[in-house]
């Protein structure tokens, strides 16, 4: 790349967890980042469900030059033990992240393009010693063209839920019946929500973490108010494994999410609606009805809770070359390592910036947005990807292939879900807490024969 280029700025698209922690690695590399996030706010999509908790402790979702960062500004760390919900991980460690980078985040600047300049993605001829551009619209609706010498999308997978319809493609009627649909966990604390749901018949879709959020929370508020119903609809059957490791699961949270949810079903809040497949949704009496393939046909329902994953936003990267698998959107070194028809999640490895690469250079896919629409994701996994991309820009190569990630022995826990109350059996403290294990100890591992650990479950990062 030639000097002009080298003196431009690495553009990292989204100040969610990964974003600020590219940043984070980019100064203490003395490398230039800009990050860009089209929210008002750091960890815009976080605060989405900001009412979630993280199976993660505080420990364990916090970037280690990330801290180094907020060090001189007399932040401290909370306690290491405790476990976040996701308005917590926003207000108590982005905010304060993005602020202490200073101007080097813009807020309401909305990506809309990546190119290299005078180049589009036919173009051969020098195009690696052009620069990037990338182009945005601010919030006040107005167009801006910037240049870089590198770019990290780190833009998450939050904005762009699955759709119900079991093909991948919305079911007839699922966009016109709008009003009643949600692709998001409800916070059943809020007022106007429970008043959504209280007393009412509501479809979940979905069978991850997310979903078993969903389907505990209905049976609560069913406690309270009669009536309160849930059809929870699968699209394959009920096994052994469905509501997950129950009390033998290595992250305990998850597995007392599982329970819950299976006690949801058992006490008879939810029934187990198997085998369907999502292919139309009619309007009867002013309520829903969902249809099958095959014809069957679920309802009438008030509300549907669709929670069937997350896929990533590629429509600003068509102009720049991408190497990515097929099936999941994911780099397609990646892939293998995180296909979730072979891997489960303890059989995930550590990678970094070899296995994010794509065709055109200095161009990565991090945190989320790197694994596509696999649904698994470790916020300590986007961490070391974005220690290992930084390492890569600065010519470090060799810790750039390095892996370096803080381990506890049994796998790392992750991910987001309903979590008890910290006065209840799987409380935030000590070892009867909702993490997978006690405080991490250092675990180093190499390229040449990395130790598996446990991913996450469903947590949207951005």
């Amino acid at each position: 790349m030639n000097e002009p280029t080298a003196a431009l700025p690495t553009v990292v698209i989204g100040a969610g967890p990964i974003g600020l922690a590219a940043a984070a690695h980019l100064v203490a590399r003395d490398q230039d980042p800009l990050v860009l996030e089209a929210g008002p706010t750091a960890g815009t999509a976080v605060r989405e469900w900001s009412h979630v908790r993280l199976f993660s402790p505080w420990a364990e979702v916090v970037d280690p030059a990330a801290e180094k960062l907020l060090a001189p500004t007399g932040w401290v760390r909370p306690d290491g033990a405790a476990y976040p919900s996701g308005g917590d991980w926003a207000e108590s460690y982005l905010q304060p992240l993005a602020d202490a980078l200073g101007d080097r985040v813009r807020y309401g600047a909305r990506v809309t393009g990546v190119s290299r300049e005078g180049r589009d993605r036919v173009v051969d001829g020098d195009r690696e010693e052009q620069p990037f551009t990338v182009h945005l619209v601010t919030a006040g609706g107005r167009e801006e063209r910037l240049t870089a010498r590198a770019v990290i999308d780190a833009s998450g997978t939050w904005a762009t839920p699955n759709p119900l319809g079991g093909d991948g493609l919305p079911a007839l009627g699922e966009r016109a019946a709008a009003d009643r649909i949600t692709y998001r966990v409800p916070d059943l604390n809020d007022p106007a929500e429970r008043a959504r749901y209280a007393g009412k018949r509501t479809a979940v879709i979905g069978s991850g973490a997310s979903a078993f959020t969903a389907l505990a929370g209905l049976a609560g508020l069913a406690k309270e108010h009669p009536g309160t119903h849930t059809s929870w609809v699968l699209r394959r059957g009920v096994g052994a494994s469905t509501f997950g490791g129950g009390e033998a699961d290595q992250l305990p949270a998850r597995g007392a999410l599982g329970l819950r949810a299976k006690a949801a079903v058992d006490e008879g809040y939810a029934e187990a609606v198997t085998g369907f497949r999502t292919t139309a949704v009619e309007r009867e009496n002013g309520r829903l009805v969902l249809v099958a393939a095959e014809g069957r046909r679920l309802g009438p329902v008030d509300e549907v809770i669709v929670l069937t994953g997350l896929r990533p936003d590629l429509s600003f990267l068509g102009e720049v070359r991408l190497g990515l698998d097929v099936r999941l959107q994911a780099p397609v070194e990646l892939a293998p390592l995180i296909d979730p028809n072979v891997h489960s999640c303890g059989t995930v490895y550590p990678h970094g910036a070899k296995e994010l690469a794509h065709p055109e250079e200095n161009l990565y896919l991090a945190g989320m947005k790197s694994y596509g629409r696999a649904p698994t994701f470790l916020a300590m996994t986007g961490y070391d990807q974005v220690r290992s991309i930084a390492a890569a820009l600065a010519g470090d190569r060799e810790a750039a292939e390095r892996v370096e990630l803080s381990l506890p022995e049994t796998g790392v826990c992750g991910g987001a879900g309903l979590f008890d109350e910290p006065d209840s059996r799987q409380g935030e403290s000590g070892s009867e807490g909702g993490g997978c294990c006690a405080p991490p100890s250092t675990v180093r591992t190499g390229t040449s024969n990395p130790r598996p650990y446990a991913a996450a479950a469903d947590i949207p990062l951005g």
